[in-house]
């Protein structure tokens, strides 16, 4: 055996006797916090309840609609009253636009981003400008704290063409 070798096989023979693993065998350092952050999840936010047979649904456009920017758009709601957000009125919440997106979970708050687009001033109706082609709409009413309603108030999907 050449000495580095022998000197190779009495380190590892050493470092098995106290439970030890050689350095080429030890698992590469872990940041705990890195673990921590892929593996945590935020709580979910305790959901207002809706009322019993609300709904909320698109005034305007219809769907299968081929239409030119500007977009206008109407939202609709019954059972419930539109308020701006922050106000925890019961019975109440204010829309939020899905665009070309599906449902964000239902137990966060839904999310502030170009497809999903808040009116916690508690307006019901925008006017928005989409690129040229196939587009799809869904309203989600959100509680004062942007958090989907349980059950949630969720309108159909509709599709539009922009031209």
């Amino acid at each position: 055996m050449t000495m580095r070798l022998l000197i190779l096989t009495c380190l590892i023979t050493v470092l098995s006797a106290c439970g030890e693993k050689p350095a080429d065998e030890v698992a590469p350092a872990v940041d705990a916090n890195a673990e921590v952050a892929k593996t945590t999840q935020p709580a979910p936010t305790p959901r207002t309840t809706s009322v019993e047979g609300a709904s909320v649904f698109f005034i305007t456009p219809e769907d299968g609609a081929t239409l030119a920017n500007p977009v206008s758009i109407e939202f609709g709601i019954d059972g419930m009253a539109v308020v701006k957000a922050g106000d925890n009125q019961a019975n109440s919440g204010h829309h939020h636009l899905l665009i070309d997106t599906g449902l964000p979970n239902l137990g966060l708050p839904i999310p502030a981003d170009e497809r999903h687009i808040h009116f916690g001033d508690g307006s019901t109706s925008t006017e928005i400008t989409l690129e040229p082609g196939v587009h799809t709409l869904q309203m989600l009413l959100g509680d004062h704290l942007h958090t989907p309603h349980n059950p949630p108030l969720i309108s159909e999907v509709i599709t539009i063409t922009i031209e």
